[in-house]
């Protein structure tokens, strides 16, 4: 049972989000900008981003909604997601993006843990000043979203197939458009 007075059956940030629409728009169009925008890193790389850092916050709605996205953006593979979020160093991806999800888990424990060797890692595997910039906002931000999840004691189902169309849906619609339509019932 959430610890305020949420909209009954909206699970994870989509209860708060309903709950207060002034903070829902802004929060929305960053996670908009965040992980659809104009970016060279691809939709589905920015997406694993926050399911790893969401996986060791212990946010259940927010890994497996944003890992259902990433999945969703690799034509359903599901086995990398969970393979990133058990040992992402082990996972068949590119050295670059194990470099950026290595800064993305000290942002994750504090912002002061992620050191130069970490960004001269993520640049000797071509990681550009912007994709470190974007990797360290992704993971500040994505643990703000988890804390707000969490700390309101959210409704989060905790089986994996419950949000597989809502990463169709984030992955095509995005999260401006995807959350536009749900009725504002402030309790």
């Amino acid at each position: 049972m959430a610890h305020i007075r949420l909209p009954e059956a909206l699970p994870g940030i989509v209860g708060p989000l309903t709950f207060s629409p002034d903070t829902a728009k802004p929060l929305l169009e960053l996670a908009e900008v965040l992980l659809r925008g104009p970016n060279t890193l691809t939709s589905a790389e920015r997406e694993m981003i926050a399911t790893y850092v969401s996986s060791r916050n212990d946010c259940t709605f927010c890994q497996l909604s944003h890992g259902a996205a990433a999945a969703e953006h690799l034509g359903g593979n599901y086995a990398l997601i969970d393979r990133i979020k058990l040992n992402f160093e082990t996972a068949p991806i590119s050295p670059k993006l194990k470099a950026l999800l290595a800064i993305a888990g000290k942002v994750q424990k504090g912002g002061k843990q992620v050191t130069p060797e970490d960004v001269a890692r993520a640049r000797e595997q071509g990681a550009t000043d912007k994709e470190i910039h974007n990797s360290v906002l992704i993971a500040a931000a994505f643990s703000m979203y988890n804390r707000y999840v969490d700390g309101l004691a959210t409704t989060q189902p905790g089986d994996p197939g419950a949000y597989r169309e809502m990463g169709k849906m984030l992955a095509h619609e995005g999260y401006v458009r995807a959350n536009r339509d749900r009725p504002v019932d402030a309790a």
